[in-house]
């Protein structure tokens, strides 16, 4: 969703309000992934800080969070913001507490995947690339996220939700709603269908 000039300045006042530092606990993880890295070579660790600073955030990485991280590998600021631009696990702008990253490429689309966008797009109220007025909820297209075989699927934050069906996604939104847990029957309507079609050939 396209931001104004107004938005994007406001951002920025309020970041320069608020300086990122990273909490005592995350200190102990840097420390931890820092020493993976032989001397000289730190600047390698910027990936999984990025990340670490991103989970502190809250699902994305203010301006402020990726200075703070480029100052700890003693990189320009500049550099670090080209990695976060550059990879789209990052996100540089606020996202909601379940961030679904749906699949668009070809086989997802083949087997529905513009059904499963329509039931998160009319079922949240938003369109892709929009969050939530609560904030409880975010929706992106992305690219091949590497489970075809069990298409169509999305991402929600670190969980993958795999032969998706507008049932199974509707189900899906109203737990994740209600604080229920959000997991499904792995194996959805459609391959246990495909399953006992087999297994009637093979008779």
């Amino acid at each position: 969703m396209t931001e104004s000039k107004e938005t994007n300045s406001l951002r920025s006042v309020v970041e320069a309000r608020n300086p990122f530092v990273f909490t005592d606990h995350n200190q102990q993880e840097i420390e931890l992934i820092l020493q993976k890295y032989p001397p000289g070579r730190q600047v390698s660790a910027i990936l999984p800080l990025l990340d670490l600073a991103q989970r502190q955030c809250g699902g994305w990485l203010p301006q402020a969070a990726i200075e703070t991280v480029a100052t700890l590998l003693k990189m320009p600021a500049i550099r670090a913001y080209e990695v976060a631009s550059f990879y789209t696990m990052f996100n540089l702008k606020p996202v909601g507490k379940h961030h679904i990253q749906l699949c668009r490429t070809t086989p997802c689309w083949l087997r529905g995947s513009e059904e499963i966008q329509s039931i998160c797009e009319s079922h949240l109220g938003i369109k892709a690339g929009e969050v939530t007025p609560d904030g409880k909820f975010s929706l992106v297209e992305v690219e091949c996220l590497g489970a075809c075989v069990n298409a169509p699927m999305a991402q929600i934050n670190d969980d993958y939700y795999e032969n998706l069906t507008p049932e199974s996604m509707k189900t899906i939104l109203q737990n994740l709603a209600t604080g229920k847990p959000a997991k499904i029957d792995k194996t959805s309507s459609k391959q246990k269908k495909s399953e006992s079609d087999n297994e009637e050939e093979a008779l």
